[in-house]
């Protein structure tokens, strides 16, 4: 039997565009065994299968309106002058749910952070805060002063001016509004008591800080379309984060309930075709770029579902550590030998272990679901499905 050459393969797999009321289930599991049958590949067990969020959200018909939002903002802040603080600069992510926002309040304090939002997309250079002299972990800067220093600045990717950008959409819905420059939450407590955090990652330690300096209703983003309003879709846990615009009046939001979507296609894959694969939906993935210095995940999780099979993280030795120490003596079959012989005697839990030094020890989801979203892009390739084979596979097998 010739020796196998080819270790890890991740296939973009086509699917019809996904509507709300689509069988995703069916059209998953059609979608893979059609494309094994018409490229020649097989299906293996612990393949796994990968689906985008998106498809799943749409299927569900996951989706609120911007006036769902500000019902939902109004009932739970009041309705008056409210703090808006930490949001991402994104237009795709951000600015449908601040339109809906502004529509439930009186007055917004917008306060972002500087010189970057959480995911890393810049104002300012940090260069040019360090210029100016500026502390940004204590310095909370006017309007006046950030225009006065900073003037007038675009970001580089969408040529967009995010502060007077995000003052537009507020004003436009008959809301005033005010814009500070902080990075410390209890910053806003000076302007308003009533507060909206919409950091993602650092959520529950915002929310901390403000309820222990005194705010009186403090509500992440998570808690904004947590159930439903006026019948609109909802997410219980996240709530409109992980949410994309979908029109000028509709979000998308993270979907929900997938976990019998995932056992579900595991099920009919093993029924039909006898192997037993894992399965997972995805979103972002979580690494950075480091020219943009923009970190993908703007999602709440990598995964929002996922089979059993998925859970936990690598358990793997290095390669070249152990030929560069514990086999520096051998070469050619003896060391290919060698190592095989590593690989398969390995313990069960190598965490601490010089031998796994410099392997990977994140979630087995997070991993995967990062391949899978460079597989997929976010643009027009069409494959909303992934399959990647031989990720759990060794130098052994």
């Amino acid at each position: 039997m010739a020796e196998r050459r080819v270790g890890t393969v991740s296939r973009g797999i086509r699917c019809p565009i996904i509507r709300e009321g689509d069988d995703l289930t069916q059209i998953v599991t059609d979608s893979v065994i059609e494309a094994a049958q018409i490229e020649g590949f097989e299906l293996h067990d612990r393949d796994v299968i990968s689906m985008t969020e998106s498809i799943v959200a749409r299927s569900q018909g996951n989706y609120c309106t911007v006036d769902d939002i500000a019902d939902d903002v109004k009932a739970k802040l009041g309705g008056g002058t409210v703090g808006v603080i930490f949001p991402i600069l994104s237009r795709n992510r951000f600015a449908i749910c601040l339109k809906g926002i502004a529509m439930g309040c009186k007055k917004i304090v917008l306060m972002l952070s500087y010189p970057s939002d959480e995911v890393g997309n810049e104002l300012v250079s940090l260069d040019r805060v360090d210029e100016a002299g500026i502390n940004p972990y204590s310095d909370v800067l006017t309007l006046q002063k950030y225009r006065d220093t900073f003037g007038y600045t675009k970001h580089e990717f969408t040529g967009v001016d995010y502060v007077e950008y995000y003052s537009d959409i507020i004003k436009e819905e008959g809301c005033d509004v005010e814009i500070i420059f902080a990075n410390q939450p209890k910053a806003i407590l000076d302007y308003t008591k009533n507060v909206i955090n919409c950091d993602i990652h650092t959520r529950a330690r915002t929310k901390r800080i403000l309820k222990a300096a005194g705010a009186e209703r403090v509500f992440g983003l998570d808690e904004i379309m947590n159930a439903s309003v006026n019948g609109s879709g909802y997410n219980e846990k996240y709530g409109l984060l992980g949410s994309n615009k979908a029109t000028e009046g509709q979000v998308k939001l993270f979907p929900r309930d997938c976990q019998d979507l995932v056992e579900g296609v595991q099920k009919i894959i093993l029924e039909r075709t006898g192997k037993h694969v894992e399965v997972m939906v995805y979103g972002d993935g979580a690494f950075k770029d480091p020219k943009g210095k923009i970190w993908e995940l703007a999602d709440p999780v990598v995964s929002p579902a996922f089979t059993k099979g998925l859970v936990g993280t690598p358990n793997e030795v290095k390669i070249k550590y152990l030929a560069d120490n514990d086999y520096a003596n051998l070469s050619g079959e003896a060391l290919k030998d060698a190592i095989s012989k590593s690989i398969k005697e390995k313990d069960a839990n190598l965490v601490g272990k010089m031998v796994s030094e410099g392997t990977t020890p994140r979630q087995l989801t997070d991993l995967i679901g990062s391949l899978c979203d460079l597989t997929s892009g976010s643009g027009d390739k069409g494959t909303p499905v992934v399959l990647v084979q031989g990720y759990f596979d060794n130098y052994t097998n």
